[in-house]
């Protein structure tokens, strides 16, 4: 399976766990492509899409994910297969906005999510990677049927 996997980040954590999973997926057997200023142009959307991101400021999308994330609202995404990962604080009242405002970008597009938007709040998990790695790894066998 190939998977393309657009990461929204300020400062890192997110681009941490994109290549965790990736790597997990690597070791077995797939694919994967990072997207660290990901494009609608330079991502293939017939493969499984993985969204990794953090939230900033006030709930919003991190600068580098912002246009494609409005790219994609534009798109027809019924054949897309997609899963979300959020990073957040949830000392903060917008824990996780950003990976909910990408479920609402997807599902209003037509996509497919395959799995619940997997959260991952760093006070509890101050590295993300790890919690990322222990989720994906549980659920790595309904991706790829």
């Amino acid at each position: 399976m190939k998977v393309e996997i657009a990461v929204g980040t300020v400062l890192g954590a997110s681009e941490y766990v994109a290549e965790a999973i990736g790597g997990l997926l690597e070791n077995n057997g797939h694919t994967a492509n990072y997207h660290f200023t990901p494009s609608i142009n330079d991502i293939d959307l017939a493969q499984l899409l993985i969204i990794v991101t953090s939230t900033h400021g006030a709930g919003d999308l991190p600068d580098n994910i912002q246009g494609f994330a409005r790219d994609l609202a534009k798109q027809d995404l019924s054949g897309l297969k997609a899963v979300i990962i959020g990073l957040g604080d949830s000392s903060y009242d917008t824990f996780c906005q950003a990976s909910a405002t990408m479920e609402d970008i997807l599902t209003n597009a037509g996509a497919n999510l395959l799995l619940p938007v997997y959260q991952i709040d760093v006070l509890h998990h101050p590295i993300p990677e790890d919690a990322a790695l222990a989720w994906l790894a549980k659920h790595l066998d309904s991706l790829s049927s």
